[in-house]
């Protein structure tokens, strides 16, 4: 049994922690039973994002038309055969994939649950919303103030010297990367929550690695980012550091 003394939300009534620690309706499975129960999940998930894809495909062109909103004053171009059905795909996939998260997060969740106490399942409530949360708070915040940003920086740029003409590829290549790029690096406070409240790693431990965490800011921003100007990689870089410094204070309002 684990130490109480490092496990989330501890009791000091040790009946309370030996029930808590349980693993409820407890299960002897074989190896070949988890891999057809993970074979079966795998199979739902993959089910429902093609229904989700060929959907989204349906309604792709106010799809695009929205991702194209960012960059006005610019006309797209098609330079080669089939460029915008592939972007069409591209787009459909992506949103697919994003409409049929939470129904894959829910055969996740389905699939690791039999093996976990119920201590730990209390941590599956808040996790799963924090993170869906902070997912879709990513994407808006790319939408809205990083990719605005990049393409007002290339814009303005040159804009005396060549005209805005852009392969509609590349521009959706450049705006889907960052956005979801955005997305993941948004579930920072998740992991240090997991961190703190598992007792790996303490807040005060975190905030003593402010250095460290500034200059891997900076790295992440200039990572994730796909465009190279400046202006783009200090807001993400900003954004992560706000992130890690308020999932700090999360952490010490649990008293970890």
């Amino acid at each position: 049994m684990p130490d109480v003394e490092t496990v989330p939300l501890q009791s000091s009534d040790p009946l309370e922690n030996d029930y808590l620690d349980e693993i409820p309706h407890d299960v002897e499975m074989s190896l070949f039973d988890h891999l057809e129960e993970l074979r079966r999940r795998i199979f739902y998930s993959l089910i429902a994002v093609v229904f989700c894809v060929i959907g989204c495909f349906v309604a792709v062109k106010p799809l695009v038309q929205l991702l194209e909103i960012p960059a006005q004053g610019v006309k797209f171009l098609q330079l080669a055969p089939g460029e915008y059905f592939f972007v069409s795909l591209k787009v459909a996939g992506y949103s697919g994939l994003l409409v049929a998260s939470p129904f894959i997060l829910y055969q996740i969740i389905q699939f690791v649950l039999p093996g976990l106490t119920r201590r730990e399942r209390r941590l599956i409530g808040p996790v799963v919303l924090g993170s869906s949360v902070l997912f879709f708070a990513g994407l808006a915040f790319s939408y809205i103030a990083l990719i605005p940003a990049a393409l007002n920086f290339f814009i303005t740029y040159g804009a005396d010297v060549v005209e805005q003409l852009w392969s509609i590829d590349k521009y959706f290549e450049f705006v889907l990367l960052l956005m979801f790029s955005t997305g993941l690096a948004f579930q920072i406070p998740i992991i240090q929550l997991l961190l703190g409240t598992l007792g790996i790693v303490s807040s005060s431990q975190m905030l003593s690695g402010w250095r460290v965490v500034i200059l891997g800011a900076t790295i992440l921003g200039a990572v994730l980012t796909p465009s190279t100007d400046p202006l783009t990689q200090s807001l993400l870089a900003g954004a992560v550091l706000g992130l890690y410094f308020g999932g700090i204070g999360l952490v010490k309002l649990l008293g970890k």
